[in-house]
Order: C-alpha cells, then sequence, then structure tokens
C-alpha cells in the first residue's frame, strides 16, 4: 500500500509539472502574444530582396560585391542606377564585374557624371550591358562565343591562351561563385556599342 502511495504521488507530481509545461507553451503561443510579435515586425520597414537578412546561405552577388573593396565604385554605381534588388533576386545571374582600378580608366569625371541622378537611364544601360541572365562558369566561355547581355545588347568571347577576354579588352582575372550565379571580375568596364 505505501507503494502504492509514493507512485501514485510521483504519478501526481509528474502530471502537474506536464500540465504546468503545456500552459506555458500555450501561453507562449496565444494569440496576443502572435499579435504583438507580428505588429512588431509590421512597423519594420519593408525592404526588398535586398533587405533579407540570411547569415547561414552562401552570399549572392550584391552581398559579394559590398564585401570586395576592389568593388565599391561598381556597388555604388549598381545603388544609384536601382538595381540592388534586381541583383539580390533568386537569378541566376552573370556579372561582368570591374574593379574600382577599371572605373579609373575611364575619362575624368565619367564616374561622377554617371552617378548623377539624371543619368540614370544610361547608368542602368553600362550596368545591364554587364549582366548575363543566366550562369556562364567559365568553360561555357568558349572562343567565338556571343552573349545576349540584360540591355539586349551581345557581348563576345574570346580566349587567348589562359586568358579570357571580353569584346576583345576585359580580361576575366578572377571568377566567384555565389548564391544567386557567378561574378567575373575584370579589368575594364565594358561600353555598350554606341557609348
Amino acid at each position: 500500500m505505501r507503494k502504492f502511495k509514493t507512485n501514485y504521488k510521483n504519478r501526481m507530481k509528474q502530471m502537474f509539472f506536464a500540465m504546468l509545461a503545456v500552459l506555458f507553451i500555450a501561453a507562449c503561443s496565444s494569440p496576443e502574444n502572435q499579435q504583438s510579435s507580428s505588429s512588431g515586425s509590421a512597423a519594420l520597414p519593408s525592404h526588398g530582396q535586398s533587405g533579407v537578412q540570411d547569415d547561414v546561405s552562401n552570399p549572392n552577388i550584391v552581398q559579394t560585391a559590398v564585401a570586395s573593396p576592389d568593388h565599391s565604385t561598381l556597388v555604388a554605381a549598381v545603388q544609384a542606377a536601382g538595381l540592388v534588388d534586381a541583383l539580390s533576386n533568386a537569378g541566376p545571374f552573370t556579372v561582368f564585374a570591374p574593379t574600382n582600378a577599371a572605373f579609373d580608366l575611364l575619362p575624368a569625371g565619367t564616374v561622377d557624371n554617371l552617378l548623377k541622378p539624371e543619368n540614370k537611364a544610361d547608368l542602368s544601360n553600362i550596368l545591364e550591358y554587364h549582366t548575363y541572365v543566366g550562369k556562364l562558369p567559365e568553360n561555357f566561355l568558349r572562343n567565338g562565343e556571343v552573349f545576349e547581355q540584360v540591355n539586349a545588347q551581345k557581348i563576345t568571347i574570346t580566349r587567348d591562351e589562359d586568358k579570357i577576354i571580353v569584346n576583345g579588352d576585359a580580361v576575366i582575372l578572377a571568377t566567384i561563385n555565389t548564391a544567386n550565379g557567378i561574378i567575373h571580375v575584370i579589368d575594364k568596364v565594358l561600353l555598350p556599342p554606341g557609348k
């Protein structure tokens, strides 16, 4: 009989703690708590794809460029053209990314002029000429290949031994795989025909 009472007391304690746990879980997931947390997040400013916080996945094209000290001019241009969200989307994209030194080769004042709001259309056209919709790994870049870029104009690839050259002038210095495509780092800015 004594053993029965001890078992009974132990079971009652277990049931009591189980009920407390259920009540605690129910209180945490009550509609009032859910409303306050969802209304709290609704108060935050909304962002496009570029505003998504993700510290687990591989960085996308924009995040990779932002992290590169050699691409601050390109990042400023992408921001001025309003293309950050577009290049943060799933893609895939291939971006031929000129370095800061490549932008420095342009005539003096060119970059500053392009970054002005009134020249946004020209800047977008130039940046779209650096972007291909789809993945173009190095082995796809064969001698004589022609690719239509986002702005509907074409680039031509040449191979000279171990060099890959875009439009007969811009050499690919490095290739970086990202979460939403590929970046080919180039040493010259690609100017669309007629620019």
